[in-house]
């Protein structure tokens, strides 16, 4: 819930948002028409200052990352032709068509066996072949192997699929993967919750209403999830607003969620891309540093603000760290599914690499594991943490 922040007004320039500073300033939560106007405020500093001052409320100067590791087991999915801003998917005899067996999963899962992984990321596509059976027995061979490691994985959007080719309810695959293994859940698949956007960029894919469904049945089995929007596309300020406020209204009535991610659209490689004629990103590091701090402004009840650096790079991911976000994506190793829409960033970055962007922002960084308990601070001063951080990130 918002706290009252000290913020100095005469950082506004523009005089619409002195009213959301007021807002601010007595701790007073802001309203969908305050968002409205942060969104079209060209005041991004005026935006940013005050994001950053709740943020600092929050979090002082620490920066938070996680060591982990993306797996994407599979590609084949049944919505290849309708989900049109995705260059990832595909049919099962198509080109390119993969589906890891369970030695390939353990073979790319082999490099956490160092102990600098401490969590699994996996997502993949909509796949008839991988069904519940796939799955916990992926979890269940993870966990035997590499006990130590947190498993984040499958989207609301894989859970429903799950249940529906397997007739069972939303609860029931969540209760039998969380006994495989699964620890908590990704916020992917969210997209745009506008039922108008929705049919223009992903006519088939599970619904918004649905999607909150499936994550408040997971927070009520007491699984923690993210949550997420694809920003950059056809939607407007509106449909961004509804959408934040689905995932508000959720939070304030289950508390489940541990942070926000916005996802910036990548129009490369995809049929949305070619029919909108456009050509790398979509979304400007103004948009993309905008949307960072109006979730952080308008969603008060979620603690943690996340830069996803794959998507922003990592110079827009540095400067959002003064426009309301405490916390970065890890260490990845490697990333899939947005490199195959443009993505032209690295599939993922040391831990030196990580320590000296967080650092060259005038945060300091720190490591937590998946439920945001910080595991250790590493301090500029410290010189034997500098280079323990660097003997790990060799090996």
């Amino acid at each position: 819930m918002p706290q009252a922040v000290d913020f100095n007004l005469s950082r506004l320039r523009d005089p619409a948002l002195r009213p959301i500073g007021e807002k601010l300033r007595r701790g007073e939560r802001l309203t969908e028409a305050d968002g409205v106007t942060l969104f079209r405020s060209s005041d991004l500093l005026g935006v940013g200052s005050m994001a950053d001052a709740s943020n600092r409320a929050r979090h002082g100067d620490q920066v938070t990352f996680a060591a982990n590791q993306h797996i994407n087991p599979t590609n084949i999915c049944v919505l290849r032709k309708t989900c049109v801003f995705c260059g990832y998917a595909r049919l099962p005899r198509e080109a390119g068509a993969y589906r890891y067996s369970l030695e390939q999963v353990m073979a790319e899962a082999e490099q956490a066996a160092n102990g600098i992984t401490r969590e699994f990321h996996i997502v993949g596509g909509l796949d008839m072949q991988a069904g519940l059976e796939y799955y916990t027995t992926m979890f269940r061979a993870l966990k035997a192997k590499l006990p130590h490691v947190h498993i984040k994985a499958l989207t609301a959007v894989e859970i429903a699929h799950i249940a529906r080719i397997e007739k069972m309810s939303w609860a029931e695959v969540l209760i039998a993967l969380r006994e495989a293994g699964l620890d908590t859940m990704p916020g992917g698949g969210a997209e745009t919750f506008s039922e108008a956007v929705r049919d223009e960029i992903a006519d088939k894919k599970l619904g918004g209403a649905d999607y909150i469904g499936v994550h408040r049945t997971a927070h009520t089995l007491g699984i923690r999830t993210n949550c997420t929007m694809l920003y950059g596309h056809v939607e407007t300020i509106d449909d961004r607003m509804a959408h934040l406020k689905m995932l508000r209204d959720l939070q304030d009535e289950t508390g489940g969620f541990l942070a926000y991610i916005p996802l910036a659209y990548h129009p490369d490689d995809n049929e949305l891309g070619e029919k909108l004629g456009r050509k790398g990103t979509s979304s400007t590091g103004f948009d993309d540093l905008r949307n960072l701090a109006v979730g952080r402004l308008y969603l008060d009840n979620i603690e943690h603000i996340k830069s996803h650096w794959i998507m922003v790079t990592p110079f827009v991911t540095q400067t959002a760290l003064h426009f309301g976000v405490n916390d970065i994506e890890g260490t990845v190793v490697r990333e899939k599914i947005y490199h195959a829409v443009g993505a032209t960033t690295p599939q993922g970055m040391t831990l030196p690499a990580l320590l000296s962007l967080i650092r060259g922002a005038g945060k300091v960084p720190a490591e937590r594991d998946s439920f945001y308990h910080v595991l250790r601070v590493f301090d500029a001063a410290d010189d034997g943490v500098a280079e323990e951080a660097k003997q790990l990130a060799s090996t």
